[in-house]
């Protein structure tokens, strides 16, 4: 089934041919019927299956037959809420490709950007606008945007949003559009959380799923290597060194983290770039940018600052640490293995990372097997990083509460209570060959 038994009008065909597409992908065949007549979707579908057009499509379609009943109106028509501002970004693309054979116009708001520069966009008049729920927010209060003529809204990674702390801009946001209004949200996963959302903010959804919403893509294959904390940077220096790593995503869980996994690589000869919430908006695109024509062999990212990215042909994602949520695994290793393309997920895992693992397996279903690294010893702590480690939990004086403000004293418990006593070799555990963790 080919894009034309939708009816789209010539002008949106144009613009799907110039783009590329002939035939849709699945959640684009299930999603965009019931789009196009006018119902509420709950879309769930896993990063880089085309969700995109699924709700770009459906919303190009509605606003150039309305444009063409009832004239240009200057009024925002449509609204499209995204958790970081490299996916507005993303979404705006993918409106100027496939409507740029129709006369709409659309702005892209969020933060780190000039405000006045989008006051300008929004004062010319604008079809659609492409927003972090933040930024948003800031013009509805300074009264520089009127939602009163939305007629179609788009919650995209809704997930991603309800785990950044936007839910409460969201539903400020929302409740300042028509009730009237067709609500599109697209999640990657289905939680209690956005099921609950999804009860309050849309009518009678139809939902639709494809894929294994737990289950990443088929070519990716998994790896979990167990290795101490301290020596994480060893073994990643040491893999990148002794594999055929090309172009490498690895995922950091700070900002701080994440820069000095960079520093470590460009001191080992690696080139490599840090991008997260502590960079410019023009630092992030070179960065994206660098690493999209091989300039950088190694992209560190923070799980934010990645949402968003699509960048072809990456050929391994490494998760420095383990995710927190098993989510955010889904979405990390699913940044390979695009497109039918094989991909590798290599995940460092430290033994007081092993609750968060066992996540892992219990969201995907399956178990996996954390092995030693091939060829890899951990090295001994030097001075140097001993006294980091130290210099982080040392406090001075000045930085310790003060007497009034301490909490008071509790009674000592025995150190061992309420835990299992181990050997002597228990620390060495993690590296036999079946690791001696008790994964279940």
């Amino acid at each position: 089934m080919g894009f034309t038994t939708f009816g789209f009008s010539d002008h949106i065909m144009q613009g799907i041919r110039s783009a590329g597409y002939s035939v849709p992908t699945p959640i684009q065949s299930l999603a965009i019927g019931p789009a196009l007549a006018g119902k509420d979707i709950i879309g769930c579908a896993q990063t880089g299956t085309g969700k995109t057009a699924a709700f770009v499509l459906p919303m190009l379609h509605r606003l150039a037959e309305g444009e063409a009943s009832h004239g240009r109106v200057r009024h925002p028509r449509a609204l499209v809420l995204t958790p970081t501002r490299e996916l507005a970004q993303q979404v705006q693309a993918s409106v100027t490709k496939y409507g740029r054979n129709l006369t709409l116009s659309a702005v892209c708001i969020y933060g780190g950007a000039s405000m006045d520069a989008q006051l300008k966009h929004l004062r010319r008049g604008a079809d659609i606008i492409v927003a972090t729920p933040g930024r948003l927010l800031d013009h509805i209060q300074q009264k520089t945007v009127d939602l009163s003529q939305i007629q179609v809204l788009v919650l995209d990674e809704a997930d991603r949003m309800l785990d950044m702390g936007f839910i409460h801009d969201v539903k400020k946001i929302i409740a300042k559009t028509p009730s009237s209004r067709q609500t599109l949200l697209f999640s990657a996963t289905l939680s209690g959380e956005i099921n609950e959302l999804a009860g309050g903010i849309l009518r009678d959804p139809h939902t639709v799923e494809a894929g294994e919403r737990t289950n990443p893509a088929e070519t990716i294959t998994q790896h979990f290597y167990a290795v101490p904390r301290e020596s994480k940077t060893a073994l990643l220096l040491h893999a990148l060194e002794a594999e055929r790593m090309d172009s490498v995503l690895v995922f950091s869980r700070t900002k701080h983290g994440a820069d000095k996994i960079c520093r470590r690589l460009e001191r080992s000869g690696i080139s490599s770039v840090a991008i997260h919430s502590n960079r410019t908006q023009a630092q992030r695109e070179r960065a994206l940018e660098g690493f999209k024509r091989g300039k950088f062999r190694v992209l560190v990212a923070t799980d934010i600052a990645a949402r968003g990215i699509d960048v072809t042909g990456i050929s391994h994602v490494v998760n420095f640490d383990v995710p927190l949520y098993a989510e955010d695994y889904i979405h990390r290793i699913g940044r390979t293995g695009r497109a039918g393309a094989a991909g590798d997920a290599i995940t460092l895992v430290s033994r007081d990372e092993q609750q968060y693992f066992k996540r892992i397996e219990h969201f995907v279903g399956k178990r996996f097997p954390v092995k030693t690294y091939v060829g890899f010893t951990p090295p001994e702590p030097v001075v140097g990083e001993k006294r980091e480690v130290a210099a982080v939990q040392h406090r001075t004086r000045d930085q310790r509460p003060t007497r009034e403000h301490r909490p008071p004293r509790r009674k000592k418990e025995p150190l061992m209570t309420g835990r299992k006593k181990h050997g002597p070799h228990s620390k060495m555990e993690s590296y036999s060959s079946s690791v001696g963790w008790s994964n279940h």
